[in-house]
């Protein structure tokens, strides 16, 4: 099943593109309208640079690799790619796509059922950490048109037959370079082998490490490469500052002055351990801030109801570890 892989790789892990053709409007994508009409409702006016080149050659069924930075608008990407190829009459599994964690598997459905809203598109997250009778019970009671998941899970239910390979024609691994980091690797070539051997693959990687190019190589026939540039990027309507703090130790005081000072409605810290994320929350309730906090240990349900808090606002401020892909949160748009 090797198929050759991409040519143009250049040595430090970026890939040179090899499709230039740009589409600066949804309504010159020859999208369905019902998609289109989803499209808009959920506020988005003009495609980003990464929706401009890829969701042509991945409505036209090429195999795609798009390298882009987190919050480029990747998932929106495939999910309409996604939508546009679905036959809605037809109840089966047609599109599969696997995220490195749960939270972020959950934000694509959300994604994928806000787009695809007014098309009557069905979509199912296939995660850890939720009951595994009710997942069984309901892939089996009526096929989902679009499942979501994590590796382990979907592998599971791939493996004991709940979740049915037969009519799954795009398969989208998202952060792939995230997940095969987070060591999915063997999963994710078991679910490769289980899918027909001419289904579309669309890959989206922030990195192109090696383990990403080999999974490139083994599996995608003549990839479509999309590279969008750092310099290509915008965020409109953004102010990003930067504030240099010499030492760990006089972090605290400087995030506390900032809490205090700044006109917030909402905020995220982002920390790089766990441990962290715990000594920051101890910290800052002792000093009366009221704040919540999320991580990796936790079971689905705190999780679920921590999320649920911070995205009606009852929780202000959420301290977390980069379990959340976070650019890929809408909170806003609810």
């Amino acid at each position: 099943r090797d198929h050759g892989g991409p040519e143009g790789m250049e040595p430090d892990g970026v890939i040179e593109s090899n499709w230039n053709e740009i589409v600066d409007n949804f309504d010159d994508m020859n999208l369905k309208e019902s998609l289109l009409r989803g499209i808009y409702a959920y506020g988005f006016e003009k495609p980003s640079a990464i929706q401009q080149r890829a969701i042509i050659p991945c409505i036209k069924g090429y195999d795609v690799i798009a390298q882009a930075q987190s919050g480029t608008g990747k998932t929106a990407t495939f999910a309409i790619s996604i939508l546009q190829q679905l036959e809605i009459d037809l109840k089966e599994t047609q599109a599969l796509v696997l995220a490195p964690t749960r939270e972020l598997a959950q934000q694509i459905q959300k994604v994928i059922l806000a787009l695809g809203d007014y098309m009557g598109a069905t979509c199912h997250a296939c995660i850890g950490g939720t009951n595994v009778r009710n997942e069984m019970q309901k892939l089996q009671a009526e096929a989902p048109h679009i499942v979501v998941g994590t590796p382990g899970r979907v592998f599971d239910m791939l493996n004991r037959r709940y979740l049915s390979p037969k009519w799954i024609k795009m398969f989208v691994l998202d952060e792939a370079d995230e997940m095969l980091s987070r060591g999915f690797k063997d999963q994710i070539y078991e679910i490769f082998q289980k899918l027909s051997t001419n289904i579309q693959v669309v890959l989206l990687s922030a990195t192109m490490p090696m383990d990403v190019l080999e999974v490139t190589k083994k599996f995608m026939r003549d990839p479509i490469r999309i590279l969008v540039k750092k310099e290509e990027l915008t965020l409109e309507g953004i102010k990003q500052f930067y504030i240099n703090v010499e030492r760990e130790e006089w972090k605290l005081d400087t995030l506390c002055d900032l809490y205090e000072t700044l006109t917030i409605t909402q905020a995220v810290i982002f920390l790089n351990t766990r441990r962290k994320v715990d000594w920051l929350t101890e910290k800052m309730h002792a000093r009366d801030f009221t704040v919540s906090a999320l991580h990796g240990d936790m079971d689905q349900k705190e999780r679920d109801v921590i999320m649920r808090e911070f995205r009606s606002g009852s929780s202000r401020v959420l301290i977390t570890t980069d379990l959340l892909n976070w650019p890929r949160w809408s909170f806003w748009q609810e």
